[in-house]
């Protein structure tokens, strides 16, 4: 399978930038809602909304994390064995519904096992919105084979 980039094919220091973007829907923050049982109404509620601190409908955080991790897939963990480990996930602004978001990862490091099978790929990843802002961070480790 032609998907994902192999392990060797990191260099640390790499930017990758992954697209395409995504806008949020109403529809997508509804049915993530729904999905998860979140049903808090600065998530769902026009009118509960309008007497909040942002006057407007926000996007559940959970949605723009897992977005911006299915985003990097084609590039990042698509020849991956696993995710080993996210950490550092920070909400950095606000996300709302009609915001296009984009991703891009940074190589942080690479660390081959003593035995030369497999590698660790750490990088951190940053979502951001169509202004240029990051609304998302966080890192992660990923398990490759050494190939």
């Amino acid at each position: 399978m032609n998907y994902g980039l192999k392990l060797s094919e990191f260099e640390v220091g790499q930017t990758i930038f992954h697209e395409p973007g995504k806008t949020i829907f109403e529809s997508d923050n509804n049915l993530f809602c729904l999905l998860t049982m979140n049903h808090h109404p600065v998530h769902l509620d026009v009118e509960f909304c309008k007497e909040h601190s942002h006057g407007k409908v926000l996007v559940v955080g959970p949605l723009i994390f897992s977005l911006v991790v299915g985003m990097t897939v084609s590039t990042v963990s698509g020849k991956a064995i696993a995710n080993l480990e996210y950490e550092n996930i920070k909400h950095l602004k606000p996300v709302s519904v009609n915001d296009t978001i984009h991703a891009r990862t940074q190589i942080l490091d690479i660390k081959i096992s003593p035995n030369g099978n497999t590698g660790v790929l750490y990088v951190e990843t940053h979502g951001y919105n169509q202004h240029g802002e990051d609304v998302i961070s966080f890192r992660r480790r990923v398990l490759f084979k050494n190939e």
